[in-house]
């Protein structure tokens, strides 16, 4: 049973995630590979609904919004007269970086823009959310040295830099 999820495993999966209504709110069709068991850590705990599955399963597993992207907090949540907005934030998914009292940077996303008001939402865009990650397992092999320094978080660090 060396093909199976484990330990050491080097695991290539896709995945897509949808919500309570069936609409897909992300998906990866290119294949996305990491060491189980190591530093990548898979949404909701996936990861133990992966082990023991061997190439060619798919697995659905249910992630309430405590074990993905947390509760929609409203006072993450603002509302402001538009003419108060610079002109590159008055379009809705607008990208803005806000700060607090500590110096702590954060993205806010303009979620609503009505009536000469925009809002804009500091919480993920999954927050309150329950979702559901369907995953299906391309390829489980025993991990090399290399595959620890070139999957996972590691690939995306390597890329970055």
């Amino acid at each position: 049973m060396s093909d199976v999820v484990q330990r050491g495993k080097l695991v290539t999966l896709t995945y897509s995630i949808t919500d309570d209504a069936g609409d897909v709110l992300e998906q990866n069709d290119l294949p996305l590979s990491f060491v189980y068991g190591g530093d990548t850590e898979l949404i909701g705990g996936i990861d133990s609904a992966l082990i023991g599955r061997k190439a060619g399963d798919t697995v659905t597993a249910v992630v309430p919004p405590d074990k993905g992207f947390g509760e929609h907090d409203p006072s993450m949540t603002f509302t402001d007269d538009i003419a108060n907005v610079p002109p590159e934030f008055r379009r809705l998914g607008a990208e803005v970086p806000m700060q607090n009292e500590a110096g702590e940077q954060r993205t806010f996303y303009v979620t609503r823009i009505a009536d000469g008001r925009l809002t804009v939402d500091g919480n993920h865009p999954l927050a309150g959310k329950t979702l559901r990650v369907h995953v299906r397992i391309h390829e489980v092999r025993d991990a090399t040295p290399e595959d620890a320094l070139t999957s996972g978080i590691h690939a995306v660090g390597r890329m970055m830099n």
